[in-house]
Parts: structure tokens; C-alpha cells; sequence
């Protein structure tokens, strides 16, 4: 018996020293590790979600705001306990419009989270909380919001669901915009409920800056809309404006057609997201006219008043045939640009010469991004001046505007150098970044009540600097102002009449350049383009508008320069630029009709298909 008993206590004894030993091991040696991870258990930090800076245009309006709403996520394991899981994600799925089996599967996981459906919108958010499912609850975070939707869409580019810009203007300045997250330290009782506490560590999430923009809503909703509808009217691909302000380079509108809703950016072909004055090129056709002429002045080889032979509609040069789009004989250097004569082009190019046409191209901009603070720019294609001497055609094309690409806002910031008395200066469209902005509500009102044509105070609060930035000077001012003369006539008496405004000098150029496809020149299609300035003696605004394959309609006189007027008539009514001469009397905006209207739309024009090297000149 008592060795049975000895026996006993020995047994108790080794458990108990046992214990101690493993208590002992885990209390003292393993203490600092598992009072880690204890912590752990108790404590979650939760990651704070700062919200992305408010964009504005030039007149403080918003354009890209973060508002605050409800994000969907689920406890599965809270809600295994308490509930169906499967009976849960059917219900879900009705509401949020989602996949029921892949919602089952997500809450069938053996985890304490997982999304169900990211920044909601208010009804939907209602509609999930009315259900009173155990283990479903919301997070608030930020979504991004553009209250005038297709204002400058593409310029604004979007961010992405996790407040990241993925492209445009959200893109390009994500760093400065999308401010610091900050974290918050909640503890987590028995129960899995949740507190938080002041001496808990955390840090506050830190705003993102505003960007303050050159754009102006209103002049870009203009542009957006006669491009639009000239678009359309026309049958075209697509299209571009540009809307500068000649003495400081900033861009005052950059439209692209069609039109797209900055809210569902991501839902439209890459095709249509493009910001096409900035990334597509084109050869810019009789529009390069104006260069092809600068050159001469500047050498002071021709007068305006200096007599050229067109030769009756066409020209031989290296045993090719480049024809006119009309037959002229003797024209005056004026009359050549005025008329867009190719052949009196191309005589001036050979007049220049290589190595000065050159010169001038490359002194305008061309061949070269030209800097703007947008993504994704193309500079344009332009041989090297050994590419010119080794293909003796090069300079006759590029007289008349084949051979070279260029982009909608390097042919602008052309003509603006023009327009401003020969600076060639850096566009830009970000005017200056603020002070961080408290997250704002959608704008009510829609789209023309919040670009209603009337000034409003800049808001946040930031400085208004200009950012005026000379980066070439290839003319001097009287060479800018005898050109600016021919173009003013391209407008009275040549291929852009339909490009006058109403009570104002216009300066600018027609073009109509045939596409390249397959090596060879379309007879199908074309882009229509006119670039110019308005007005012409004291210019404030500087446009050009290019239409991708209009038809049956293809001449940039008939298609791109009523674009021009439209747009020009109502950004200086809405600038408050008076006129600077007086209107004939049936010469007004309330009385004349719509040049629009008046597109022609028969085939006539276009029965008579060029030759791969007809040149089309208007």
C-alpha cells in the first residue's frame, strides 16, 4: 500500500514539476513573445484613407472632388455563427447586382474580413444596411467625383477604386494630390467588439493639395460642345480644339470628341479616352502654310506683294506630278496663302530653301514634345535635315504641310507665337497648387448650372501666379505682324471666310490634309483643320480646331473654320472682349444663322478624287 502511495506522489509530483517547468518556460523564457502576440490579438490598426485634393478650373470651380461613402465588408466568421452564409450572399447579390455562388465563396472563407462591394452609392448602401445581415458592416472611404462629368474628361484623367491616378491630370500630379494615410489603433475585446482611445498610437490621414487649373469650365464646355456637334454633323471619326491664351501659353480649353463621362471613365475604349490635341498627330495639310511663309518673311526673300506662277494647277518636281486644288496662274505671295495655293507653296518652300525652312520648322516647336504638364504627349515626326537632303521632295511636301506630323497643340502654340509678336512659349494648364481641401458634397445643378458663363471668386485660397515660360523666339515682331496681315486675309477674302466673327479681326488658316495609308495618300479621308486667332490686332484668344475624317464634307473651310467662329463668338462674349470693328447689319449673332446648319453635305466637292499627290490645299 505504501509503495502504491509512493508511487502516487511520485507521479503528481513529476506532473506538477512538469507544469511548473512548461509555466515557467512559457511566463518567463517565451514572455515577450507571446505578450506580442496577445497584443496583436488585441489590438488592430486600421489604415486611414486620406481624401485625393480638389481640382478647380481658373474660376474656382470644382472639377474632380473626393466625397465620402460607405464600403461593404463582411465577418465570416461572426457570420457562420450567427447566421447563413449562403442565405446572406443571395440576398447580397439581389441587391448589389453581384454574383451570388462567387459572394457565397468569399463568405464561406475561414476569415474576419473580406470585402463585399467597394464605394457605394447612397440607395445602394441603404438597401445592403436594411438588410440586418449578423457580420455585415460598412467602412467610409473616398470616392472620386467629377461634378461636370464630361468637362475636360480627358484631361482629368481618373483614379482608380484604391485613390490612386491611373491617368490624366490624376496621373500626372498623384504624388501631390493623393495626400498621406494616416492609421487608428482600436482594441478588440472577448467578444470581438471594438473600442479606440486617444493614447492609443495613430496617425491622422493628411489631405491631398488642390490643383488650381488654366482651364475655364465654361470655355472648355463651349469648345466640347461646338466640337461635338461638328463632329457628329459631319459623319467624322473624331476631333480636336485647342483654346490658348496667346501671351502666357496657358490652355483656357483642350476638347476632345466624342465626349465621355469623367464618372465612367474606365468604362470607354482607349480609343475615346485619349487626349487627342495632346497625343495624336497628323500632317496638318495647308495649315503649315503659315511656317512655309514665316520662313520667307523672316529671310526677307518675298513681299506679300511679290508675284508668284502657280502654273495653272500643278507643279513636276523629281519627275512627280503635285497638284493644286485649283488652277492658278499669277498670284501674289498674299493671294498663294490667302488662297492656299500647293504650288505657290511649294515655290516659296524652294525660294527659302532647305536648310532656312528647316531652321523655322524646328524654331516653331515641331519635331518636339513641347512640354505641357499632361501625360502621354507626342512630339510629332520630323526628319532630320540629313532626311531632307537625301529625299529632294521633303521640302516641296512639308511647304504644303505633307511629310511632317504634328499635334493640335504644337500647330496652336504655332500660331500663338504668331499672335503674340513671335514667342514661342510652353503651354501649361496647372496654374498653381494649394493649400489641402476639405473633401465637397456633388455639386447640384448639373452640367450647365455649374458652368454657368459668370465669374466666381478662385477658391482654397491659392496663389495666382503665372507660370509664362519662353522657350523660343523664331520671329520678330514686325515679321509676326506682316504675317498676321496675310492670315487676316485667309479670313476676308480666301478659304477661311467662314471662319469671321461677327464684329472682330480673325487671323488664322485653313487646312486639309489628306491621311497617309498603306504608303500611299487616302482619297477617303481627310483632317479638316483651321487654326487662328481672334482678334487679330490685339489677340486674346488663339483656337485651332481639327476634324478627323468628316464626308461627305471634307475642306477645313467648310468644316473646321464654322467650329472656329462658333467658339470664338462666345468665348469673347463670355471674356467680355469688346469688338473691334463694327458689324454689317445682318452681321450679328442674334440675326445670322448658324454656319453649322449650312455644312454641306453633298458629295459634289468630293466627286473629284485627288491622286496620291493631289496636296488637297483648303
Amino acid at each position: 500500500m505504501r509503495r502504491r502511495l509512493g508511487f502516487l506522489l511520485l507521479l503528481v509530483g513529476l506532473w506538477t514539476g512538469g507544469i511548473v517547468v512548461r509555466l515557467a518556460g512559457l511566463q518567463i523564457e517565451r514572455h515577450d513573445e507571446y505578450r506580442a502576440r496577445a497584443e496583436s490579438q488585441r489590438r488592430i490598426v486600421v489604415e486611414l484613407e486620406p481624401p485625393r485634393g480638389t481640382i478647380y478650373d481658373a474660376r474656382g470651380r470644382a472639377l474632380a472632388v473626393s466625397v465620402e461613402v460607405d464600403s461593404a465588408f463582411a465577418n465570416p466568421r461572426r457570420l457562420r455563427a450567427d447566421g447563413d452564409p449562403r442565405q446572406a450572399a443571395r440576398q447580397l447579390a439581389a441587391v448589389l447586382g453581384v454574383d451570388a455562388a462567387a459572394l457565397a465563396k468569399d463568405l464561406a472563407q475561414d476569415k474576419e474580413f473580406v470585402w463585399i462591394e467597394r464605394q457605394l452609392d447612397p440607395p445602394r448602401a441603404a438597401a445592403v444596411a436594411a438588410l440586418e445581415i449578423p457580420g455585415i458592416d460598412f467602412l467610409k472611404e473616398y470616392k472620386r467625383y467629377y461634378p461636370m462629368r464630361e468637362v475636360a474628361a480627358q484631361v482629368l484623367g481618373f483614379a482608380g477604386i484604391d485613390q490612386r491616378g491611373l491617368e490624366g491630370l490624376e496621373h500626372l500630379y498623384d504624388d501631390v494630390v493623393a495626400g498621406r494615410e494616416g492609421s487608428r489603433t482600436l482594441l478588440r475585446d472577448a467578444r470581438r467588439g471594438t473600442a479606440t482611445s486617444p493614447l492609443l498610437a495613430g496617425a491622422a490621414a493628411r489631405p491631398g493639395a488642390s490643383l488650381h487649373l488654366t482651364l475655364d469650365a465654361a470655355i472648355q464646355h463651349i469648345a466640347e460642345r461646338e466640337l461635338a456637334a461638328a463632329v457628329e454633323a459631319s459623319g467624322a471619326r473624331g476631333g480636336s480644339a485647342v483654346v490658348l491664351d496667346p501671351a502666357t501659353g496657358a490652355v483656357l480649353a483642350l476638347a476632345s470628341a466624342p465626349l465621355i463621362d469623367a464618372n465612367r471613365f474606365p468604362s470607354y475604349p482607349l480609343e475615346v479616352r485619349r487626349n487627342r490635341p495632346v497625343m495624336d498627330a497628323y500632317e496638318p495639310g495647308s495649315t503649315f502654310k503659315m511656317v512655309t511663309a514665316a520662313a520667307a518673311l523672316s529671310a526677307n526673300l518675298l513681299d506679300p506683294s511679290d508675284q508668284l506662277d502657280c502654273e495653272m494647277g500643278g507643279i513636276t518636281l523629281a519627275g512627280v506630278r503635285i497638284r493644286d486644288h485649283k488652277r492658278f496662274g499669277l498670284l501674289t505671295f498674299r493671294d498663294v496663302i490667302a488662297r492656299s495655293s500647293n504650288v505657290g507653296a511649294i515655290k516659296t518652300g524652294l525660294i527659302v530653301g532647305d536648310r532656312r525652312l528647316f531652321d523655322m520648322v524646328r524654331a516653331f516647336g515641331f519635331g518636339r514634345a513641347t512640354g505641357i504638364d499632361l501625360p502621354a504627349e507626342n512630339g510629332g515626326e520630323l526628319a532630320d535635315f540629313a532626311g531632307w537632303q537625301r529625299r529632294p521632295l521633303t521640302k516641296a511636301y512639308v511647304s504644303f504641310g505633307q511629310g511632317i506630323s504634328v499635334t493640335p497643340l504644337q500647330l496652336a502654340r504655332a500660331f500663338a507665337a504668331v499672335a503674340n509678336g513671335g514667342e514661342l512659349l510652353r503651354p501649361y494648364v496647372v496654374e498653381a497648387v494649394g493649400e489641402p481641401q476639405p473633401p465637397q458634397p456633388p455639386a447640384g445643378g448639373g452640367l450647365l448650372a455649374s458652368v454657368a458663363l459668370a465669374a466666381e471668386p478662385a477658391a482654397g485660397g491659392a496663389p495666382v501666379t503665372s507660370r509664362r515660360e519662353v522657350v523660343g523666339r523664331p520671329l520678330t515682331p514686325a515679321t509676326a505682324r506682316e504675317l498676321e496681315r496675310m492670315l487676316e486675309a485667309v479670313v476676308e477674302e480666301g478659304t477661311g471666310r467662314a471662319a469671321a466673327v461677327p464684329g472682330y479681326a480673325v487671323a488664322g488658316k485653313t487646312g486639309t490634309a489628306q491621311k497617309a495609308e498603306n504608303g500611299a495618300y487616302s482619297p477617303r479621308h481627310f483632317v479638316a483643320s483651321f487654326a487662328g486667332f481672334v482678334p487679330a490686332r490685339r489677340p486674346r484668344l488663339v483656337i485651332l480646331v481639327a476634324v478627323d475624317e468628316p464626308w461627305p464634307s471634307y475642306h477645313g473651310g467648310a468644316v473646321a473654320a464654322p467650329v472656329f467662329e462658333h467658339i470664338a463668338e462666345q468665348t469673347l462674349l463670355y471674356l467680355g472682349v469688346p469688338p473691334d470693328r463694327v458689324a454689317g447689319p445682318f452681321e450679328t449673332a442674334a440675326s445670322r444663322p448658324s454656319r453649322r446648319a449650312r455644312l454641306p453635305t453633298s458629295p459634289e466637292e468630293a466627286a473629284s478624287r485627288p491622286s496620291r499627290r493631289a496636296g488637297v490645299g483648303r
